[in-house]
Formats: C-alpha cells, structure tokens, sequence
C-alpha cells in the first residue's frame, strides 16, 4: 500500500515535471543494486574494450539479462507509470559513464530529436549511479523548454569533435544558459524528464566518476519505427498493443555468459513465465 506521504511525493513531482520538464524522485534504488550496476558497467567494458564508457548503449542490452532485470525492477516502473500509465514498455537505455578528469560532455539537446518513436509519448528517467554534481558533470536542464517545438536532427549543429557524447546540438546561441538548473542526485536517486526539455551536461574534470543509466520508457501504443527488431524493445509491464511493436524475449541468465547478479536462481524462471505470457508480442523466430 502506497504510503499517503509516498502519494503526495509523487504528486509533487509529476506537478513539477508538467510545469518544468522535470523532477526528481530521492532514495529509489537500494546500495545493493547500485553496487552491481556500477559492477554491470566493469563487466560491459571488459567486454568491449574499444568502447568509450560513454558510449555503452542499448544495442549491447538485447541478451543482457542484469540490464533487463535492472530497467524492469517495479520502483522504476512504479515511477515512469505515473507519467505514461500502467502498460509500459522499454525503448532503449543508455549508460553514460564519464570516467574522472576526461569524461565527455553531452551538448544541448531535446532527446525527441534522435528518436524514431510515433507518436512522441515517452519519459526518460535518469538513474544516478554515482552522485552527480556540478563538479563531475551532473546533468543539467533548461526548465518549461518541454513545451518548445521538438528539433528534427537536420537542425542540430554537428560537433564531431570527439569531446562529446553525442556528436550534435543545439546551436549555443539559442539556449539561455543562465536558467540552467544542476540536477544534483545521490546514488540511486532518480531524475525524469520530458523528451523535448532541453539539457545536457558539462565535461567531468574531477577524480570522481560519474556514472548514470538513462531509461526511455514508452506506453505500447508507441511505435518504434526500426527496420526489424529494435535490439532494445522489451515489454515490461501491463497489457501490450496489438500491431504495433514486437519484443525481445527477457534474456535468461546462463553462467560464465552473462554477469551474475542478486536473484540469478530465480531470473529464469520469471523469464521463462514472463516470455510465456507476452508471447504473441515476441519477435518471431
């Protein structure tokens, strides 16, 4: 039962996402998943050794089944069902870890502009891994900018410079920098933001990480528009839509594979209900 304390929380903050473009949710995720989460980002880099930890995107998570236990545990979804409802699906998901003293900037940005969803109608909330602050290159937003027009990427400026994450942006001279606001989070806090807000984040010059997951969750009625499956859709919650997106399966964890996480002995096993129930939504073999 929701705590009426917890309920008006909720509602301060789903007041505050509709009239800045964002919000913030404190103390979300236990230590203990925390820990391994920062372990899941070790393993992904060993793994892909040519790869910035920037730049862990969601191509890597299609059989990665502490990434899918991790976006699919029900305090995150508890808080993207405020904001898209109780039916909820996976877009994608993204680590941007900035190591200490060289870690990348993300320029100023509308995430909707890279995104191939129809009909727009997604959130994206942000899992600190570390805390962030100013010093390490927290996140930082433009407030009430969601209800600006949503860029396409041919407006954006490119900047394929190698010093930022994403390699485009919007032209500096059209942000008010000085109504930017430094989403300062502990580990395991929760920012959530719009997907037209602007944002982004400066360089991390310390000799801190700064580790988050960003989680772009969609309600079924969104479509992906990807040339066969898109390596990150998974159904995670609710009723899905007929004719509109096919899943991937929730991978099953397999020893010496995959990395071992809490839970492990019991993962198939909801994997295998799970995959049973959304079945005539799964990509077909």
């Amino acid at each position: 039962m929701i705590s009426d304390h917890d309920q008006e929380t909720s509602r301060s903050a789903k007041t505050k996402y509709d009239s800045d473009g964002y919000a913030m949710f404190e103390k979300i995720l236990d230590a203990g998943l925390i820990h391994e989460a920062r372990k899941h980002i070790d393993w992904l880099l060993e793994k892909n050794p040519d790869t910035r930890p920037e730049q862990l995107h969601h191509f890597l998570m299609q059989n990665d089944p502490f990434w899918v236990r991790l976006v699919s545990d029900d305090r995150l979804l508890d808080i993207a069902e405020q904001f898209i409802g109780p039916n909820i699906a996976l877009f994608a998901s993204h680590y941007i870890a900035k190591r200490p003293f060289d870690g990348q900037a993300v320029l100023w940005h509308q995430d909707g502009s890279y995104w191939p969803l129809e009909p727009m109608e997604v959130v994206t909330l942000w899992l600190a891994i570390d805390d962030t602050d100013q010093e390490n290159g927290c996140m930082r937003v433009i407030p009430k900018t969601q209800t600006m027009r949503l860029l396409s990427e041919d407006e954006l400026q490119s900047q394929e410079d190698g010093e930022n994450v994403l390699g485009s942006g919007i032209d500096s001279g059209q942000v008010d920098e000085s109504k930017a606001v430094d989403i300062i989070l502990k580990a395991g806090d929760v920012s959530v933001h719009h997907a037209n807000v602007i944002h982004g984040s400066n360089a991390n010059t310390s000799n801190r990480w700064r580790r988050g997951l960003t989680i772009r969750y969609i309600p079924p009625s969104t479509r992906i528009i990807s040339e066969g499956l898109h390596p990150s859709a998974f159904f995670l919650r609710g009723r899905a839509v007929e004719d509109v997106n096919q899943y991937n399966p929730h991978p099953k964890y397999i020893e010496g594979r995959h990395m071992q996480f809490r839970g492990t002995e019991t993962w198939n096993h909801k994997c295998d209900s799970w995959n049973v129930e959304i079945r005539p939504f799964l990509a077909k073999d």
